[in-house]
């Protein structure tokens, strides 16, 4: 059993079950609360103590222009980062002039929680001031999943030990200080200090509105709250306004002892380019007005309601293991906090719960996350893909600047262009644009959305193939073999390579992937196949030329070893002076210890690189030479990325060491709950998340895609005594029930499909489970 000292079991809730000022910045990120749109930070109502405020939305932010000691044709121009917008969560109480701040008085009872199973964050407080008044207060927050635009907060507090004033403060408060850079670059990436303008401020009664916009990316964004009150004590209330950045609404009650003050404050945000911020300011209030016909109690049934079914299709009941369960639904209720009301934005690293990595997008949104949605929430992952779509001609703007044809996507960015200042570890990770179609060629076959191919993916495909095509080579040293030269995979300490296995194999599903789509549409769709050669320009010599270098991709085997390289020199660099096991925490991750130069030149591994490609493309590889490469790559694997145990998982679980891949999937479970990384105040580890259900469903229940029909190849670690996993796959939704010697599928959902187990047909039907003993 895996124990959450800070964070105790508990099957449906993360719990804090008293005050700990030194997790202040691990609880504001666990008690987040998003949709995928809009994302509040579990920021204290009364704003003290602080780590970092936030309040943010899904594709808002700004941008500057890198400045280089020594620039070079091709560097990314602009840095982008999501910007903090207007703050509606704090409610500022004092009682007899006393402010509540848990940092003084004294807090007899805290118990804080955030609710899987109805979707909201709640807290129960009860408060001695310095001067000896007690009082509780009872908080509801929620973001909804069926208004995307809505949040709410409901607040009571009530006296305790006799007749009080009590003054609350519900503000909006825009331009708050971002918290000033970590030690860790890849967190934070800067100070950015007040970049909202204020374009529009509205104070009418209970009723306030901001609106602003920023100057550089051109964005605009507005909010408003409302406020309803329902209480037996006498109020008044006043309109304060601080500067063009604060407004508050403040009562002021006589309370009576044993009476409750209660005030629910619904707020709503909208956000959009520049232009169309007549449209929002005419809207926000009509927003609002919905937004407060809805009481707290309405809003909550419909959050349960929406749960209710993501439940009941996704649901993963882990046997045995009540820590590891309880942490499995954090991470597939997070995966949906981050892209459920995503509409056609990306999935930032850290969702909408901190601002680490500047609020960007990278591979891991398409990996992880989007190959995890493509089971638990394939509407979610349509979305995000569209994003990737309504980016293309960004892509093809930084393929021409690359001197390249087609598509290349950019390692990392929120509006499509590249936002990577070092390239090493960026523009040279061309992995990503393989990685964009290889996630829509997916959703492709495990969605059965042809709708998507014909209006989103084909487009993608055929543009990325291009630039692949253009960017390797047939190497007459190689027998005429596809190779791709100055290039980084997965692994980032070892950068700018010659075949990196993982890049060559992406690409080459890359390339089959578009030759695979254009000839399915000219047999199904002949209509949309004639009018994208057509807007395209495609020949039948250049898809042709896709099809021979996907055959003729070249693969790298080390002569001295005999396994899979990793690139073409891997095998031979220097080893790291101690054994990857033994080197010491104070110098985990490396990179922040040693220079790049000084990895580089190391067989030391970042993250799962040829053991991802391994994951990725299985039908590449023989059993003997997974085992063999696992055995080799898997002692020099630091796993410094949160991305990298869930993969080792997958393949530890496939060549058999099911220990192993369970101790790994439960460090992936608990990347966040238990701080493994240390910097969980920064915000959730989406894609580690996404890589818990990953490694249960890929791992342990051997879940991979034969071409259009599901494959699995079961197996569990001695410690549990079962598995229950649930998934999408083309209108269906198929439950997996695996113990020991036995699996059990299920179809809870659809018309009667085809299945594999370890390799043989298994044809199941509604309500009529089929067993199967090993």
């Amino acid at each position: 059993m895996i124990n959450h000292p800070s964070f105790p079991v508990d099957a449906w809730h993360i719990r804090q079950t008293s005050f700990d000022p030194d997790l202040v910045a691990q609880a504001e990120t666990l008690f987040s609360t998003a949709n995928g749109y809009l994302g509040l930070r579990g920021n204290l109502e009364e704003a003290s103590p602080v780590f970092e405020r936030g309040t943010y939305l899904n594709g808002f932010f700004e941008s500057r222009p890198y400045i280089y000691p020594e620039g070079a044709y091709g560097f990314a121009r602009d840095a982008q980062t999501m910007a903090n917008v207007t703050d509606g969560k704090i409610l500022r109480l004092t009682i007899d002039g006393e402010p509540l701040d848990l940092s003084t008085g004294t807090v007899l009872e805290h118990d804080r929680v955030l609710d899987l199973r109805r979707g909201y964050a709640g807290r129960e407080l009860v408060w001695e001031s310095p001067s000896g008044r007690r009082l509780s207060l009872r908080t509801r927050r929620l973001v909804s999943f069926v208004h995307r635009h809505v949040a709410c907060i409901d607040y009571e507090v009530m006296v305790l030990d006799g007749a009080a004033t009590l003054e609350i403060s519900s503000e909006l408060v825009a331009n708050e200080s971002d918290r000033i850079a970590t030690d860790d670059p890849r967190e934070v990436a800067g100070y950015w200090g007040q970049v909202l303008r204020p374009v529009w401020t509205h104070a009418n009664g209970l009723t306030l509105g901001f609106g602003h916009d920023v100057e550089r990316a051109r964005l605009a964004t507005y909010c408003a709250a409302g406020h309803t009150v329902v209480t037996d004590n006498e109020w008044t209330s006043t309109v304060v306004t601080d500067d063009d950045s604060s407004l508050a609404v403040r009562f002021t009650v006589t309370a009576q002892p044993g009476e409750p003050f209660n005030v629910v404050k619904h707020l709503v945000y909208d956000h959009g380019p520049v232009d169309d911020a007549p449209r929002m300011q005419a809207n926000i209030l009509t927003l609002l007005d919905d937004a407060v016909s809805r009481p707290m109690t309405e809003l909550l049934a419909t959050q349960m309601t929406y749960l209710d079914r993501f439940w009941a299709d996704c649901h993963v009941e882990v046997i045995g293991d009540d820590a590891m369960q309880q942490a499995v639904r954090f991470a597939l209720f997070q995966i949906l906090q981050a892209s459920a009301c995503a509409d056609g934005h990306g999935i930032a690293a850290k969702g909408l719960t901190g601002q680490g990595y500047g609020g960007h997008y990278f591979w891991d949104m398409e990996t992880y996350v989007v190959s995890a949605l493509t089971h638990l929430a394939p509407d979610a992952a349509a979305s995000a893909l569209r994003f990737r779509h309504a980016t293309l001609d960004a892509a093809r703007g930084r393929a021409a600047e690359l001197s390249l044809p087609g598509a290349l996507y950019p390692w990392r960015t929120i509006d499509g262009t590249e936002a990577s200042a070092f390239f090493p570890a960026g523009t040279a990770e061309y992995h990503l644009t393989a990685d964009v179609a290889m996630a829509m060629s997916n959703y492709v076959q495990l969605a059965g959305d042809q709708r998507f191919l014909i209006d989103h993916a084909a487009e993608v495909l055929i543009e990325t193939a291009r630039m692949w095509a253009a960017r390797g080579f047939f190497d007459p040293s190689r027998n005429g073999a596809f190779c791709i030269h100055g290039v980084t995979g997965p692994d980032e300490y070892t950068a700018i390579v010659n075949n990196n296995a993982f890049t060559n194999l992406a690409a080459a599903a890359n390339l089959s992937a578009a030759a695979d789509a254009l000839e399915f549409l000219a047999e199904h769709h002949p209509t949309a196949h004639t009018r994208l050669v057509h807007d395209l320009a495609v020949t039948t010599d250049e898809v042709a030329l896709w099809q021979r270098a996907a055959d003729a991709m070249y693969l790298h085997v080390d002569p001295a070893t005999g396994v899979h390289g990793q690139d073409d020199t891997f095998c031979t660099l220097q080893d790291w002076p101690v054994a990857v096991a033994d080197i010491p925490a104070e110098h985990r991750p490396l990179l922040l210890h040693f220079h790049p130069l000084d990895l580089y030149r190391r067989k030391v591994i970042k993250q799962a690189d040829l053991v991802m490609a391994m994951f990725l493309h299985p039908h590449v590889f023989t059993p003997e030479q997974k085992a063999a490469n696992f055995a080799y790559y898997e002692p020099l694997t630091t796993a410094d990325s949160s991305l990298s145990r869930c993969v080792q998982a997958i393949i530890a679980a496939e060549v058999g060491d099911t220990d192993l891949a369970w101790r790994y999937t439960r460090e992936s479970a608990l990347t966040d709950l238990d701080d493994v990384q240390h910097n969980v105040g920064d915000g959730i580890h989406i894609a580690s998340q996404a890589g818990t259900w990953l490694a249960l469903a890929c791992g342990f229940g051997g879940l991979r895609r034969s071409g259009v029909q599901l494959s699995f190849a079961p197996c569990l670690p001695d410690d549990l005594d079962g598995l229950r996993i649930r998934m999408h796959y083309r209108h269906r939704v198929v439950e997996i029930a695996i113990e020991h010697g036995a699996t059990t599928y299920t179809l809870l959902r659809g018309d009667t499909m085809e299945l594999l187990h370890r390799g043989s047909p298994v044809e199941v039907t509604t309500g009529t489970p089929v067993r199967i003993e090993d």
